[in-house]
């Protein structure tokens, strides 16, 4: 379809295709955002979605999430604070780091980021100061323990 319109030949060329989601729908992932409300479509609109979102979304919505310092939607806020506040963490270049496997870490102007991808905790010799992670982090001295599925980003001092 040509700029969402069915049957509108396509100025590129390429061929219409089905949509390959869920049960012939769109894919899951471009579900609109539960805003607020108990049950679908949480708040996106008078007339609902056409996409379906599950009942279990009501605990994702942005009213349920607001607030709640373990939420993804508090720490991408958080996130976004910091990368207004620290140069660092916009445009500029990236140095990647020595790290064991499944670990990615790299620094960028007075930054270091960590993640680890691995399912379980990796113990790293970090220098400076915890900003802001995904999960709970220890810290003493330099040594961080960082869990599985986690990232961090620390105030390098470099």
């Amino acid at each position: 379809d040509a700029g969402g319109l069915p049957g509108a030949p396509d100025a590129a060329g390429l061929p219409e295709t089905e949509a390959s989601g869920q049960e012939g729908m769109r894919d899951g992932c471009r579900v609109p955002l539960p805003w607020s409300g108990e049950a679908p479509p949480y708040g996106f609109g008078p007339g609902g979605s056409w996409l379906p979102q599950p009942p279990a979304w009501r605990g994702l919505s942005v009213e349920a999430q607001s607030g709640d310092a373990g939420s993804t939607l508090e720490l991408y806020r958080a996130a976004l604070a910091l990368r207004r506040a620290l140069p660092g963490l916009g445009d500029g270049t990236m140095e990647w780091r020595e790290a064991p496997e499944g670990v990615l870490l790299f620094a960028r102007a007075g930054l270091l980021c960590a993640l680890n991808t691995r399912p379980a905790e990796v113990v790293l010799d970090l220098p400076g100061r915890p900003l802001l992670a995904s999960g709970p982090v220890e810290v003493t001295g330099g040594r961080v323990v960082l869990p599985g599925d986690t990232c961090g980003w620390w105030a390098s001092g470099e």
